[in-house]
This record gives structure tokens, sequence and C-alpha cells, in this order.
């Protein structure tokens, strides 16, 4: 009977911690969605007559957030992991600030060093799912991503809508308004972050006495690789044509800046709502085969691209690129939160944020450069190769895992 009460009291416990992650996630997520709303378009308005460099900012923001995947361990070591996310937001508003200014000093490289810094508060944000999975009990761990994910729903309306609103503030300096409001609502998020309760710890809830592996020995077993890899390819995937979708777009289609962002804002959507049942149907059907599912919706965004260059071809490719990462990377997040022991999770974690936004932010710098030089229809291309390769390694790992059951 105890036991029965301990568990509720800890089910109760993590809930609410999950709860106020989700609610600061829904706030610092939000940067994301507006840059990238507005990143390309602005870069390409900085630069002179060579607009093949339009998404370095977009690179400089995933380089921030590669670089973020490493301070936050730092400062979570040093302060604790409630400080360091409060951190994380207050680089998003000084980030904020620094792009504003390059904006009215039209200076490219300025802007593109202030996405990075906003973009460095993403690395810290994308720590919240881990410690969501961290501060809960396992049979709990891939709903608390899922929850975490789903506060993404308010990002994908606040983040695009603040740059409807006022990327003309400050006309005829463009997006600078938008740049700007990420100062108070970055103030906003450490408001919601004062109230939650984070241990210095990694997963207490389910502590063991086993020996901590060397991160090696982590990292090449089957079902860290293929969690990675699919996590890795997923999340590249959309970052490569989420980026290049607005110039295609604006530039390339003639379509106005408000509905290449008002795409974002479905794609973003997409990538988030699925969120509320995602971990429901990864406990049922397990991660892989939701992985799999991601990856056929990813061939489905390529087909539907494809089909032409009209309006609805774009948000209809978004929306299906935007579902097709939620699946893919939160079954692949569930895949590698399940290869480590709990006392194994910062570095893990740590190598894994690293290589994943190093290739993320790879794949937004060459966006830019494929669209110049060969167009969207090119980049579709791009979607097959990755994801029959993903497809691969998650029938060997399903295969595996049914051996080891015999």
């Amino acid at each position: 009977m105890d036991g029965s009460v301990g568990l509720e009291h800890q089910l109760r416990s993590a809930k609410r911690t999950v709860a106020i992650l989700s609610g600061a996630q829904a706030i610092l997520g939000s940067v994301a969605p507006l840059s990238f709303s507005l990143g390309g378009l602005a870069g390409y308005q900085l630069l002179g007559a060579d607009k093949s460099l339009a998404t370095a900012p977009l690179t400089g923001f995933n380089i921030g957030t590669a670089l973020g995947a490493v301070a936050i361990a730092i400062a979570a070591r040093l302060f604790g992991r409630k400080v360091a996310f409060m951190l994380g937001a207050g680089s998003a508003a000084l980030g904020g600030l620094v792009a504003t200014l390059a904006l009215f000093k039209v200076d490219f490289w300025l802007f593109a060093f202030g996405l990075m810094l906003i973009g460095l508060s993403s690395g810290f944000t994308q720590k919240i799912r881990f410690a969501a999975a961290d501060s809960s009990p396992s049979y709990f761990k891939g709903e608390a991503i899922s929850w975490i994910l789903a506060g993404g729903i308010v990002s994908a309306i606040l983040g695009p809508q603040l740059a409807i609103w006022l990327k003309d503030l400050f006309e005829p300096v463009l997006f600078a308004g938008a740049f700007l409001a990420l100062a108070p609502l970055m103030l906003l998020a450490i408001a919601i972050l004062s109230f939650v309760h984070l241990g210095q710890g990694n997963g207490a809830h389910d502590a063991s006495d086993q020996p901590t592996r060397p991160l090696k020995e982590i990292v090449l077993t089957q079902r860290f690789m293929t969690g990675m890899i699919c996590g890795i390819c997923t999340y590249a995937l959309m970052t490569f044509m989420m980026t290049g979708a607005p110039l295609a777009m604006v530039i390339g289609c003639g379509f106005s800046s408000d509905q290449a962002t008002l795409g974002i804002q479905w794609h973003v959507i997409a990538m988030f709502a699925p969120s509320f049942f995602t971990g429901k149907l990864i406990r049922r059907f397990g991660p892989e085969t939701i992985v799999a599912c991601g990856l056929v919706i990813l061939m489905g965004c390529a087909v539907v691209a494809h089909m032409g260059i009209e309006l609805w071809n774009f948000w209809g490719a978004l929306v299906l690129l935007g579902l097709g990462w939620n699946f893919g990377f939160i079954g692949a997040t569930a895949i590698v939160a399940g290869s480590y022991r709990p006392q194994e999770a910062d570095k893990v974690q740590g190598f894994h944020d690293i290589v994943l936004f190093s290739t993320v932010a790879l794949s937004s710098f060459s966006s830019g450069k494929v669209f110049t030089a060969y167009g969207w229809s090119v980049m579709n291309l791009v979607i097959w190769p990755v994801t029959i390769l993903c497809l691969v390694l998650i029938g060997l790992q399903m295969m595996a895992a049914r051996r080891s059951q015999v």
C-alpha cells in the first residue's frame, strides 16, 4: 500500500515538474520559428549581389545550438539545471538585442552573431526534454518527452505571429521589431522557470548501483547508434527543408513573406501538435515503429513538394515535414534515452546533442547553397536516400530487439 502511495506521489511530482518545464519550453521554443521565418529573408536583404550566404545567419543559429549543448552541461554542473535554463533564456534576450542592432546598422555578420546567441539559448532549451525525462519514472519518460514537445504548439503560434505583427514595427528597417520582442519574452520564460525544482542529478527515480560505462562503449551500441543517426537525419532534413522553404516561396516563387511565415507556423504546429499522443503511441507500439512511420511521412513531404510550386504544395510539404519530424525525432530520442544508465546521462546527452546540432548547422548552411545553385526541386531529392538509410537501420534494430527477446 505504501509503495502504491509512493508511486502516485512520484508520478504527481514528475507531472508538476514536466508541466512547468513545458510552459517554459513554449516560450523558449518560440525563438526558433521566429528566427527561421525571418533569418534567411533578413540575411538576403543585408547581402549585396551574391545571395548564396543568405542562410548563414541560420547556420549561426545552429552553431549556437551546438555550442549551447556543451555550455549547458557545464552550467548545469556548476549552477544546476534550473539556473542553466535561465542563463539560456538570457542568451536569447541578448541575441535579440544584438540582431536588432545589426538590422539598424545593416551589418550582416553582426546579425549572424546575434542569431548565434539566440541559437545558444536553443541549445539550452533542447536539454529540457532530457530534464523532463530524467525527472520522471521509467514508464513515464516517453510521455514526459511528448509533454515537453507539446509545449511547442504555443511556440509554433507565438514565434511566427510575432514575426508577422512586428516585422514592420521600425519600417523601413524590416524585421527589427520581431527580434527586439525576444528580450521581454525571455524575461517571462525566466519567471516561469523560477517555479520549477530540478535536482543536480540525473534520473533520481531510476538510480542504480550499476557502474558507469565509458562513453565509447555506450555510443557504439546498436541501440544508441540507431537512435542517434535517425534523430540526426530527421532533424537535419527538417532544418534543410525549413530553412530553404521561405527563400523558395518569397524569392523563387513570388509569395509574400507573410505567406512564407504562415507556412512555417503550420509546419511548427505540425511538429509539436502530435506530441499529445506520440508518447502513448511509443509506449504501445515501440519507438522503432514510430520512427519508421515518421520516415515514411517525410517521404510523403518529398512527394507533395515534387508535385508543384503552388502555395498548397509548399504548405502541404511543410506540414508533412513537421509531422515526420515529430514521429521520427521523438521516437529516436526515446531510443537514445533507453540506451544509457541514469548516472551516464550528462555525458551521453552532451555527446548526442553536439553531434546532432553540428550536423544541423551544416544542413542549414548547405540549404542556402543548394537552393541558390540548383533550386527547390533538387532540395527535395535529398529526402529519399536519407530516409531509406534510416529505415534500413530501424529494421535492423527491430530484428535485434526481437532476437534479444527470444
